[in-house]
């Protein structure tokens, strides 16, 4: 008897992709592309895309083109498209030189729809764009032909050619493509391929004041670059008509469309739109703000390329759209982290300490695991003095039986240190406890007592002397509802934020070995993650300073919000 290996299941498209291969329907090529137009920065929604399409291409030894769809000068900018090549590489693509742009095929663009004309196919129309919204028709009744629809070829290409040269202002005439205005998809009732638009463009200037609309565009891009699979979401799937209607009419190379549903996360919102009204509108502090879905705002957040592509993995790829748990997403992140990132101690909210029967003066240097996930990581120095930080929120005066932290009269475990009891609690004028007054146990060090009596608190702290004062960011979910997009009849999904998405604590004690896990840390980036003990997940900022270190909260150490649920 021999063992079997079972073979991993293929996502729908890979099944498609493996049919092709078998029957050599592409000549055993395979070609993909990711097609983004930078009118804003990408977010997660995009790299389950990314994923995809780039990670077929590297499944079957094919390529994957960085498409830039840069054909409505108004909303598209240079920044955003150095933004989306820096996002897919820290992804860990290899673009190499397959970073292609629309606007370099305009001129192409344009003789296709010269050739559409000729073989009267295309017409230009000097119907307003409230007027072709008129003459579409409904759902339930056909649109009815432009009073324009009948032109001679020459007058078209006579119109057309004048358009090119800016004869005509903006919004006057269009070029539509003839094919029923009967038809019960809206998509093929003399859609528009053209409009007159007198702006620059980032990247061909003032070449152009006729830029085609997407629809066109698309599939002659696909087909310039003998794409094979034109991997979309599924809002495109209504478009295929229209994609294969114009290469059957240009009897061009012909690419097939898949389409796959997108990405809803739970507690966010994807649309371009709305990301850009954040920003422009100051709920958020920019494109990378740590709250926002976009890949930029996780890599500041700390999230790892390596966890968002596990996540696009396991969350696969399906015909039907769905909406997915944003828990699914900061597991993944746990898990990585987990694994990798070494653990400090840092107190948020700090409580002083000052253990009474410990030498004044004394220092001693404990020792602290740097990663009980990986044993090669070693250990820290740690060290602990006579006065000490411990959280607020890990003392109570008057605390419950099971409270298990310290308290008056109570004894606790110090992380790495001591047994230490409280024997004394100071307040200022206004009742609030400043000082705690402990002694410990000499025989305790290391966390265990030789007489074997047991604790069941153990809780970090950090040496007074030796702290570190730094800033955290504290951030969480931006939108308190599920689903942002569904909101009751008279709101709007800013009505979901969460007025408590960030909260800033400024007096923060860090341990001081953290410099030594920043030496150490071995991420391709370089970018400085830590656990911080019993906390959470913490990313050093790329605004912070030498004087005072500023982390952001990556993801908490467990689902929180998931037990906030169960209890409401």
């Amino acid at each position: 008897m021999t063992d079997t290996i079972e073979k991993p299941s293929l996502n729908f498209v890979e099944q498609i992709i493996e049919d092709d291969l078998a029957s050599n329907k592409w000549d055993g090529r395979v070609q993909t592309r990711f097609p983004p137009e930078p009118n804003g920065y990408l977010h997660i929604g995009h790299a389950k895309s990314i994923c995809l399409n780039f990670g077929i291409a590297e499944k079957y030894g094919g390529g994957g083109n960085l498409r830039f769809d840069d054909t409505n000068p108004i909303k598209e900018e240079g920044e955003y498209v150095d933004a989306i090549e820096k996002d897919i590489r820290w992804l860990g693509f290899n673009l190499d030189d397959r970073v292609l742009f629309a606007s370099d095929y305009f001129e192409q663009f344009y003789e296709h729809a010269i050739a559409l004309i000729r073989a009267g196919k295309a017409y230009v129309c000097d119907l307003t764009s409230e007027q072709t919204r008129e003459y579409r028709g409904t759902l339930t009744s056909p649109g009815k032909d432009s009073p324009h629809r009948d032109r001679s070829v020459d007058e078209n290409l006579d119109l057309f050619q004048r358009m090119r040269k800016g004869e005509f202002p903006d919004g006057t005439r269009t070029l539509r493509a003839k094919i029923d205005m009967a038809s019960p998809n809206f998509n093929l009732r003399d859609p528009v391929m053209y409009r007159i638009l007198h702006a620059d463009h980032h990247r061909t200037g003032s070449d152009w004041c006729i830029y085609p609309m997407y629809d066109w565009a698309h599939g002659l891009e696909d087909t310039i670059e003998r794409v094979t699979h034109s991997v979309c979401t599924l809002e495109f799937e209504n478009h295929r008509p229209l994609y294969d209607w114009f290469l059957d009419a240009l009897d061009v190379f012909h690419p097939q469309q898949i389409e796959f549903a997108r990405l809803n996360l739970g507690f966010t919102v994807m649309s371009k739109r709305k990301l850009l009204e954040l920003v422009r509108d100051g709920h958020v502090e920019g494109w990378d703000d740590p709250r926002m879905p976009t890949l930029s705002a996780f890599r500041r957040r700390g999230y790892t390329a390596e966890a968002i592509r596990n996540f696009c993995d396991r969350i696969g790829v399906a015909r039907f759209n769905s909406r997915i748990d944003l828990a699914v997403l900061e597991n993944c992140i746990r898990e990585d982290l987990n694994k990798r990132a070494p653990r400090v101690m840092c107190v948020l909210n700090p409580l002083r300490v000052v253990i009474e029967n410990y030498p004044e003066g004394q220092v001693e240097e404990l020792d602290g695991i740097n990663n009980p996930e990986d044993a090669s990581a070693g250990e820290r120095k740690i060290p602990f003095s006579r006065v000490l930080y411990i959280e607020r929120n890990d003392f109570l005066e008057d605390a419950p039986k099971k409270f298990f932290r310290l308290a008056p009269g109570r004894e606790v475990r110090l992380r790495y240190a001591y047994f230490v009891t409280c024997t004394q609690v100071i307040k200022d004028d206004n009742g609030e406890i400043v000082e705690l007054r402990c002694t410990y146990d000499p025989a305790t060090r290391g966390g265990s007592a030789p007489d074997g009596r047991k604790v069941k608190g153990t809780i970090h702290w950090v040496s007074a002397d030796h702290a570190v004062d730094a800033e955290v960011r504290l951030y969480d979910r931006l939108f308190t509802e599920e689903n942002p997009d569904k909101t009751k009849e008279n709101t709007s999904y800013l009505d979901c934020l969460n007025p408590e998405s960030l909260t800033t604590l400024s007096n923060c004690k860090l341990e001081s070995s953290w410099r030594s896990a920043a030496d150490a840390t071995t991420w391709s980036d370089r970018i400085v993650r830590v656990q911080f003990e019993r906390t959470g997940y913490f990313c050093l900022d790329p605004t912070t300073s030498d004087t005072k270190p500023i982390f952001n909260r990556t993801v908490t150490l467990r689902d929180t919000w998931a037990k906030m649920q169960k209890r409401s």
